[in-house]
C-alpha cells in the first residue's frame, strides 16, 4: 500500500452536486484540499445528449451490479465521473416549498420534520441559483416560496407545442409555470453541473488538488472510532492512504452509505458512524412515471424542459393529502431518464405501425409525474461482501396513482383545443435501476440515536466526517433535490471555513 506523502485539511469524495460546490466554495479559503473522484473527465460528446442514441440506455450505467430486494440483479443508472451525476441529471433546480420542511400528514404516514427550516435555507438557494446560473420566473405557481432576490436569468421559452399545451392548462384553471434550470446555455452541453460551476473553478486555486480514478474503499478510524484517520482508495491499481483533517462524504445517498457499512471495524462492527444503526436506512426515490402524450405535428425531439405543475402538490378538495408535481421532458430523442421507462414507445409502435422508436420520439411530447415516497427504515441500503442492496419497496401509491390520472385527464381536456392527436397516453413508473433523486441513507438531526448527522452534517459519531450530499435528507419532498443539495454544500462550506479558522 502507498501512503500519499501530502497531509491535507480537507479530503472531500465525490464531485457531484454536493463535493463539487464544496470544492468550490472552500477553494478560497487557501487550505489544501484534496477531492477523489472514482471516474474520469465525462467526454464532451456523452454530455452532449442531442447527439447520442439515449436509446442505448447502457451507455449511462454504471460498470457494476447492484441488488434489489428479491436478490435479482440490475445495473444501476448512476455516473461515476467528474461532476458525478449532474453530468447526466435534467438540470432542474427548484427550491423545496416551506411547508416541506414541516411535518406533513400523507394518506400512508408522517413526512417528517427537518431540523432547519426553509428560512435557513433560504439565503444558501439565492447563493446557489447564481452560482449555477439558474434560470426561471417567479410566478403565479400556487406553491412558490418566499424569495428575497429573482432568478438571475430569464426562463426560457416553451416550444412552440409545449406552449400550446400550457395556454390550454390555464384556460381549465391550472397554473403551468416556467420550470428553474440551471445552464450554461453552451451550443456544445448547454446544461449547467458541478463540474463547470464548482470543479473547474476550484482549480484555479493552488490549493486543490483533484485525483480521478481514486475509488475509496475504506474509512479507516481511530482506535475509539472517533475520528477518520486515514482514507483508503484505489487508484490506478494501487492501494493509496490518504490523510486529512476533515473528511467528507460526497459519494452520493447509495455510494456514501455503502463505504460507512464497509468500513466496519472492531470498535464499530456494524460501520462507521453507525452507533444509531441508521446508515442506509430510510431510502428514498420519487415515484417517477412517464405519460407519452402523441403529436399531430412532428417536433425536433431535443428541445429544453421548460414547465411545471404543481396545482395537485398538496392534494385537492377531494384527497387532502400530498400528490406531487409534473414536469415536462423536454424532447424524448435527449432525455436519458426516460429512456428507462417501461417501453411505452413499443406500445405505441404497435397503434402507429410503420413508426421506429426516433420517429415515434419526434411525434411525442413527455411529462414527469413525480410524488414523495416516505422515509421507511425497512427501505434501506445494505452490503453483503462486495455486493449493494436495494431493500426498496415503493409506497404513498394512491397518491402517485391520483397523480398520474389526474394528469392524463387534464392533458385530454387540454388537446380539445390543442393540435395533439388525442386518446392514448401510455405511461410507465420508473423501475429500481433508475436510482435519479436517491436521498436519505444518512439523515440529519439533532437527535443521535434516530439520525446519523448533526444539523451540521457532521457525523454525531465522528468528529471530523461530514456527508454532503443527499444522504442528509429526513424526508423527500416532491421536488427533485439538486438545488438543496447544493444549497445544503454551501451552507456546510460556511460551517467549515469557521471551524478550520
Amino acid at each position: 500500500m502507498i501512503i500519499d506523502d501530502q497531509y491535507y485539511d480537507i479530503i472531500i469524495i465525490g464531485t457531484g452536486a454536493g463535493g463539487g460546490t464544496l470544492a468550490y466554495k472552500l477553494a478560497p479559503t487557501g487550505k489544501k484540499i484534496l477531492v477523489l473522484e472514482r471516474g474520469g473527465f465525462m467526454p464532451l460528446e456523452e454530455q452532449n445528449r442531442s447527439n447520442v442514441d439515449v436509446f442505448k440506455k447502457e451507455r449511462y450505467h454504471a460498470p457494476e451490479r447492484w441488488y434489489d430486494i428479491n436478490g435479482e440483479p440490475f445495473s444501476p443508472q448512476t455516473n461515476y465521473a467528474i461532476g458525478g451525476n449532474t453530468k447526466i441529471y435534467g438540470a432542474t433546480m427548484m427550491r423545496m416549498r416551506e411547508r416541506d420542511f414541516e411535518a406533513v400528514n400523507h394518506q400512508e404516514g408522517i413526512s417528517p420534520a427537518w431540523g432547519l427550516k426553509y428560512s435557513d435555507f433560504e439565503p444558501y438557494y439565492t447563493e446557489a441559483e447564481q452560482l449555477y446560473k439558474v434560470h426561471g420566473k417567479a410566478s403565479d405557481d400556487p406553491t412558490e416560496p418566499h424569495r428575497s432576490a429573482d432568478y438571475p436569468y430569464s426562463a426560457l421559452e416553451h416550444d412552440p407545442q409545449v406552449k400550446d399545451i400550457v395556454e390550454a392548462l390555464s384556460k381549465q384553471g391550472l397554473h403551468p409555470a416556467s420550470l428553474p434550470l440551471g445552464l450554461t446555455l453552451q451550443k456544445e452541453d448547454p446544461t449547467n453541473d458541478s463540474e463547470v460551476s464548482g470543479i473547474v473553478p476550484a482549480l484555479t486555486h493552488p490549493n486543490v488538488t483533484v485525483k480521478t480514478s481514486a475509488k475509496v474503499v475504506c474509512l479507516h478510524t481511530n482506535p475509539l472510532g472517533r475520528a477518520i484517520k486515514a482514507v483508503e482508495a484505489e487508484v490506478a491499481g494501487q492501494s493509496y492512504l490518504f490523510m486529512g483533517d476533515i473528511i467528507v462524504l460526497a459519494c452520493g445517498a447509495i455510494n456514501s452509505a455503502a463505504l460507512l457499512l464497509r468500513s466496519a471495524n472492531d470498535i464499530c462492527p456494524n460501520g462507521v458512524a453507525n452507533s444509531s444503526g441508521m446508515v442506509g436506512r430510510n431510502f428514498m426515490k420519487h415515484r417517477i412515471t412517464s405519460v407519452v402524450q402523441l403529436s399531430a405535428r412532428p417536433n425536433s425531439g431535443k428541445f429544453p424542459r421548460s414547465v411545471m405543475i404543481n396545482d395537485f402538490y398538496w392534494g385537492d378538495q377531494d384527497f387532502p393529502y400530498p400528490m406531487g408535481q409534473v414536469q415536462n421532458t423536454g424532447g424524448l430523442l435527449q432525455d436519458i431518464i426516460f429512456a428507462e421507462s417501461p417501453p411505452i414507445l413499443s406500445v405505441l409502435a404497435k397503434v402507429l405501425p410503420g413508426f421506429g422508436l426516433k420517429q415515434m420520439a419526434t411525434r411525442s411530447i413527455g411529462w414527469w409525474v413525480q410524488t414523495e415516497d416516505l422515509p421507511n427504515p425497512t427501505n434501506r441500503v445494505r452490503i453483503e461482501g462486495e455486493r449493494i442492496y436495494l431493500d426498496y419497496t415503493p409506497n404513498n401509491t394512491e397518491a402517485h396513482e391520483r397523480l398520474v390520472y389526474f394528469w392524463t385527464e387534464a392533458l385530454k381536456e387540454a388537446e380539445k383545443t390543442t393540435n395533439q392527436r388525442g386518446g392514448l397516453h401510455p405511461y410507465g413508473e420508473m423501475p429500481i435501476s433508475v436510482v435519479a433523486n436517491q436521498c436519505g441513507t444518512c439523515r440529519f438531526g439533532e437527535d443521535s440515536t434516530t439520525s446519523v448527522l448533526d444539523l451540521n452534517c457532521r457525523s454525531h459519531d465522528v468528529d471530523n466526517l461530514y456527508v454532503v450530499d443527499s444522504s442528509f435528507f429526513p424526508s423527500n419532498a416532491s421536488v427533485s433535490p439538486a438545488l438543496t443539495i447544493i444549497a445544503n454544500a454551501l451552507r456546510v462550506g460556511e460551517h467549515l471555513i469557521e471551524r478550520l479558522k
